[in-house]
């Protein structure tokens, strides 16, 4: 039931609802409207590599009519097991115009996660970036029948000698004189062979592999598809594709903590690119607009973007976390889509400087200020009290101007100095970063969406935008509150559905088409939505990654030891947990052990925090890195229905609990909240504590190593 018959949608003249388009038309469209001899530029070790949004879909052609002649069907899967640079890119339009629906894997799940998702969508191709990703999950590839040929992106320079090489020894022990010539693949170069391809302690796991899994690489299959009458290929290719044809399966964390893969079509994704895009008035196209770019294309919100600036024709520069302050400065660009975290560092940053006592001549390089520092903290007080959305007026406008004059300006270096919108998504921003950074003139525009809706639901754009908000519904998207608070959307960006769960589904999206986000919010009485809390155990870190609570949760409880275990870290930037012991069961062990103390002093034992640490460790096995409890606070109080800690049917109450405990939690994000084995103060905690067992977890319970 809705809280009320208030619908809130777009504004007039807020963007556009433009259907029935797949996801190659809009590249079409782009290299008809806005030719860029720059439209992707991927970084190197010898610099910007470019490539013309003509050549990309040249590339893409190649890529789609060779992988027709592995025998592909429209609909069959192809998982995309990749970086987020161009060859993602290059396979990503490729599957998509041979009519496959593709399967981006996030290179930060275990490897048991990625094993599950290539049996449970039956891919029969996965595109993998390079052979040492590739070494590390041939071990267990022995279970997916399905599972035909592997592509890697990126190969050594020798690699088509090696090939050569297997090719000769074929002849040789079977008497044939097939040769490697004229661009043909042997059909017998299976998984057996790459033994040569891979590095020497790699070879034993290649043996157990029984089924035939043909391995080649990405420009061998791109050869394949060469031809000279590309451009006629390439409208056969374009006419057979649907807009309501599924384009992906993205698979996010489900409520277990098994994955779960969110089905989204050309029309889903190219709708919700266009919706976002025309939204920006002043967005050009082409040249005009330069895109810095280091977010994960394995998520939604980045691949979106992706779709909409590929449609503009913009030149889109692809970095990565470890350069992208780096490549800020090198690039400018004019657009920059980041995770709260990133900001939040560099928040921090001025806020650090601020406190320092001692004045100095200048700041850390990366924020190449020159300046005293009494005038940064004047700069930064009067940044503070800057409200976005209110007109400043009188004494306050000039100081405003004064200070950008001294100091504003080298905050914006930080960014290029040219950046007119900062893009934040995948978690919420605190609000007054957001007012801070526009009073130094950089825009910052959140939004707020789920991979089930495309990524974007409702953003902040234009002269709609108020800090702590995520801003208006854009057009197509209707919002309503529920009556307990709840976020329910429709819209012509929703998902088709969780792939191979229709109860999920169901669950998902009522029988009135009001799909549930599990998000809690209100909106503000000029009309902007505020995200309030969760209803669902599932959050996003400040990094924009999903976590699960449940499963590490039930693994927690399952000891005598735990009476309960409470996930925590929405909008922060690690995952942590309040776990309340259960005290008999904890006094008992602790005097089995020699330890007699009151409870206080007994729950800040080393030896009884590395008893709940150990018990952290296991329970963190299986779960990707990301997703992992860091820290955890051991707390003294019972969880009642009676308390209003625990609902009527004796579930934790996670608003009720956040909110009482917040000082606990609080304390646990600050460096002397830690309480975790490695960081005791004594050294030597397994002398001390010899009863603490010892925990491992197998390699393939563990994120890939990337």
């Amino acid at each position: 039931m809705l809280s009320s018959n208030k619908i809130y949608r777009a504004p007039a003249n807020s963007g556009e609802v433009i259907l029935g388009r797949t996801l190659p038309s809009l590249l079409d469209e782009a290299c008809s409207r806005s030719p860029n001899s720059q439209a992707l530029n991927q970084y190197t070790e010898t610099g910007w590599q470019p490539l013309s949004n003509q050549e990309f879909r040249n590339t893409a052609a190649e890529l789609a009519l060779g992988l027709l002649n592995l025998q592909l069907e429209t609909g069959d899967r192809i998982a995309l097991l990749m970086h987020s640079d161009v060859n993602f890119c290059i396979a990503d339009m490729g599957s998509l115009l041979a009519g496959l629906v593709n399967v981006p894997i996030d290179l930060s799940q275990t490897i048991e996660h990625i094993i599950f998702i290539l049996q449970h969508t039956e891919a029969k191709v996965l595109i993998i970036a390079d052979l040492d990703l590739f070494a590390q999950i041939i071990p267990y590839l022995k279970n997916l029948s399905h599972l035909q040929t592997v592509i890697v992106a990126d190969v050594p320079n020798d690699w088509h000698e090696r090939r050569q090489q297997i090719i000769c020894q074929h002849n040789v022990e079977n008497g044939t004189t097939l040769k490697d010539e004229d661009n043909q693949l042997p059909d017998y170069l299976c998984l057996c062979l790459p033994k040569f391809l891979l590095s020497k302690q790699n070879e034993q796991s290649v043996i157990d592999i029984f089924q035939c899994i043909q391995v080649f690489s990405l420009e061998e299959i791109r050869l394949q598809g060469r031809t000279e009458n590309l451009a006629d290929r390439l409208q056969q290719l374009t006419s057979k594709l649907v807009a309501t044809d599924l384009a992906t399966i993205i698979y996010i964390p489900g409520i277990t903590g098994e994955p779960q893969g969110v089905m989204l079509t050309h029309e889903n994704l190219s709708a919700n690119a266009l919706a976002m895009f025309t939204g920006i008035p002043d967005l050009k196209f082409g040249t005009q607009e330069v895109v810095l770019t280091f977010l994960p294309l394995t998520h939604v919100f980045s691949r979106v973007f992706f779709y909409g600036h590929l449609n503009y024709g913009h030149s889109i520069y692809f970095s990565n976390s470890n350069r992208v302050l780096k490549h800020l400065k090198e690039v400018k660009p004019t657009i920059f889509a980041t995770v709260p975290l990133l900001l939040e560092k560099v928040y921090g940053k001025l806020l650090e400087e601020e406190g320092k006592n001692q004045t100095r001549g200048n700041l850390p390089r990366r924020f190449s200020l020159h300046l005293s520092q009494s005038i940064m903290i004047w700069a930064l007080k009067i940044a503070q009290k800057y409200e976005l959305g209110k007109t400043s007026r009188g004494k306050y406008t000039l100081m405003l101007m004064l200070a950008n004059r001294l100091v504003f300006s080298k905050w914006r270096s930080v960014f290029g100095g040219k950046v007119k919108y900062l893009i934040s998504g995948g978690a919420a921003l605190k609000s007054e970063i957001v007012n801070l950074f526009a009073a130094a003139r950089i825009t910052i525009l959140q939004g707020y969406g789920l991979t089930e809706t495309s990524s974007g639901l409702a953003c902040n754009r234009s002269k709609f935008n108020r800090a702590g908000t995520v801003g208006l519904p854009i057009a197509g998207v209707e919002i309503a509150i529920a009556e307990d608070g709840e976020i329910l959307t429709k819209s012509p960006y929703i998902t088709q559905g969780y792939y191979k769960n229709p109860a999920a589904t169901q669950q998902l999206i009522d029988s009135e088409g009001w799909l549930h986000t599990g998000d809690l919010g209100e909106f503000t009485t000029d009309g902007f939505l505020k995200i309030t809390g969760l209803k669902k155990s599932r959050f996003k870190l400040s990094t924009g990654k999903y976590v699960t609570s449940q499963p590490i949760e039930s693994k927690l409880k399952k000891s005598p030891l735990v009476a309960h275990a409470v996930t925590v870290g929405a909008e922060c930037k690690f995952c942590a947990m309040l776990i309340f012991p259960h005290l008999e069961n904890l006094r008992q062990q602790a005097l089995s052990i020699g330890i007699d103390l009151p409870i206080e002093a007994l729950l800040q034992h080393p030896c009884i925090v590395a008893l709940y640490q150990a018990l952290v460790d296991e329970a963190n096995c299986h779960l990707p890195h990301w997703s992992t409890v860091k820290r955890f606070q051991l707390i003294n109080a019972n969880l009642t229905v009676e308390n209003g800690m625990l609902t009527s049917t004796q579930e934790v109450n996670r608003a009720t609990i956040v909110e009482v405990f917040a000082q606990e939690i609080a304390a646990i994000y600050e460096e002397k909240g830690l309480q975790r084995r490695g960081k005791a103060k004594i050294e030597k905690i397994d002398d001390l504590c010899p009863f603490i067992p010892a925990v491992s977890c197998p390699a393939y319970a563990q994120s890939l190593n990337s």
